[in-house]
């Protein structure tokens, strides 16, 4: 922006438009830090910035406390603290839970009632539909109309900004002009402008890569993960979260996973892709199957290598051939029962042995067997008994069936292996990842020049999408996409969805999307 003005009046709501990278969020955060010439101090007009990720430090303060250390002890004691929430919809008990355990969309909600309860007189809304579902939606709609608080809002969520928006600020030439109207009026004045407001119109083209052949699956209708009575409770809590789960995807999959805030569907995809293990029930993919998982919060991904550039996240995410952000899911991690487990053993040649380590497989029939070094048992069942490291000479194949009851983790790590080689193995060369991040649009000069932290949110995504789908993921796991792309991007990403030759597993309130 460039000698621009900005005028506001009191108890208007604003809606703030222009591309993906203009500037509406930093322009928001320069208000709400004091950073912008001439705009009013704190002291003589409050000024809140509505953050729809609350910072991570906080996770496992309770809500009240929350509320009362960031808006000051000053706004009131626990208990009218507590009662002023229930105007906000929240319960008691939720009231006394860590902010850890609040969804997304009860977040969201809780960023804007800490900001309502620091008597703002001006709101800065970035994005404040993420993560809410319709019945959220439609509150927000109603506690913003009728609040009488001065709003600048940015949204893709073009029906939440027509039912809310008095005016539109739009960014045009390094300048703000003002339209008045709802977003739909905007759109007859500047028709340009319509990609904020249509998913079709957009112009910008994203391509997903070919995720490449499975071995044994013929067809695009067959089942690649399957989750079988597939039951999960977080530890500590009275009821599981998700009860008797049963579905598949195949590689013609497009399925959407939908319910109100809290129901438990990022659990449910968290179980999934193996970030958390089920409490029952199986939980099963084809050995030789690649998973992009893109996280709810899409910027925990790149959070610790913001000094990074794009090229140098992805060479460091992928430089020793796998994916390092997996490794440390649940489904990887061993337990005392694998320990467990993994003592069993095996009668071969005549000698007994335990499995030392899974090294390599190779087909076997219908399935695969494994090479496996061991270590030899000697005086079994005595004070004496011990085991004893075994050459490579000793090496010896036992079929996946048998093996999968004592290192079933070590059997998934060779198979993931398998499948990340089998994904034909890719250069980290600056060239190559240019070309891939330019699938997802961004421009080689981003990706390999500009820091991280300088990105915008829109960007940021892109650089996650562009990250996650590296190794050519036959299936891809999206925890609400919507929330940090504009329609333009929105457009091309449902595009691209359409176009993939493998399986999508997608969270979304938008319904439209």
């Amino acid at each position: 922006l460039n000698r621009t003005q900005l005028r506001l009046k009191r108890g208007r709501r604003y809606g703030l438009c222009g591309p993906n990278g203009a500037g509406k969020s930093t322009l928001m955060r320069a208000i709400a830090n004091g950073q912008v010439e001439g705009f009013p101090t704190q002291e003589e007009c409050r000024t809140v910035f509505v953050d729809h990720d609350i910072d991570g430090t906080h996770a496992d303060t309770n809500v009240v406390d929350y509320v009362r250390k960031t808006a000051g002890e000053s706004i009131g004691t626990e208990e009218e603290v507590r009662t002023q929430l229930l105007d906000f919809l929240f319960t008691d008990e939720m009231t006394r839970m860590p902010i850890t355990s609040l969804s997304g969309g009860w977040k969201m909600k809780l960023a804007l009632a800490t900001a309502v309860l620091r008597k703002a007189d001006i709101l800065l809304l970035d994005e404040p539909t993420n993560h809410l579902d319709t019945v959220n939606v439609a509150w927000l709609v109603n506690y913003l109309n009728t609040c009488g608080i001065t709003s600048i809002i940015v949204s893709h969520d073009s029906g939440f900004l027509d039912n809310v928006c008095e005016y539109i600020i739009h960014y045009e030439r390094f300048k703000l002009r003002k339209y008045k109207g709802n977003l739909s009026e905007f759109v007859k004045k500047v028709p340009s402008a319509k990609s904020y407001y249509e998913l079709g119109a957009s112009e910008i083209n994203f391509s997903f890569p070919e995720p490449g052949f499975l071995e044994g699956v013929k067809t695009k209708q067959k089942a690649i993960v399957k989750v079988q009575n597939m039951t999960f409770q977080y530890p500590g809590t009275t009821k599981p979260q998700i009860r008797n789960v049963s579905f598949q995807c195949s590689l013609s999959s497009r399925i959407a996973v939908i319910g109100p805030n809290g129901a438990g569907k990022s659990t449910l995809i968290n179980v999934l892709t193996g970030e958390l293990l089920p409490t029952s029930g199986e939980v099963y993919a084809h050995e030789n199957c690649r998973i992009a998982y893109i996280k709810q919060h899409a910027f925990a991904h790149i959070d610790s290598h913001l000094d990074s550039t794009p090229s140098e996240y992805i060479q460091w995410r992928f430089q020793t051939g796998e994916d390092r952000e997996t490794m440390d899911r649940a489904n990887r991690q061993i337990t005392d029962s694998d320990e467990a487990a993994m003592n069993k053993i095996y009668k071969i040649e005549g000698t007994p042995r335990r499995v030392a380590e899974v090294h390599a497989r190779r087909k076997f029939k219908n399935s695969y067997e494994y090479e496996c070094s061991f270590l030899l048992g000697e005086n079994l069942g005595m004070k004496s008994e011990k085991w004893i490291p075994m050459g490579s000479v000793d090496n010896a194949w036992i079929p996946r069936s048998e093996l999968m009851e004592s290192h079933s983790k070590q059997v998934a790590e060779v198979d993931m292996k398998e499948a990340l080689a089998s994904g034909q193995f890719r250069p980290l060369t600056k060239k190559e990842i240019e070309q891939h991040c330019a699938l997802l649009g961004l421009e080689p000069e981003l990706v390999s020049h500009s820091r991280i932290r300088g990105l915008s949110g829109g960007q940021k995504v892109k650089l996650v999408l562009a990250a996650c789908t590296w190794q050519r993921p036959h299936l891809i796991v999206l925890d609400e996409p919507t929330n940090y792309l504009d329609r333009d991007s929105l457009g091309a990403l449902s595009r691209a969805i359409k176009r993939f030759e493998g399986g999508v597993v997608i969270i979304t309130h938008s319904a439209e999307f």
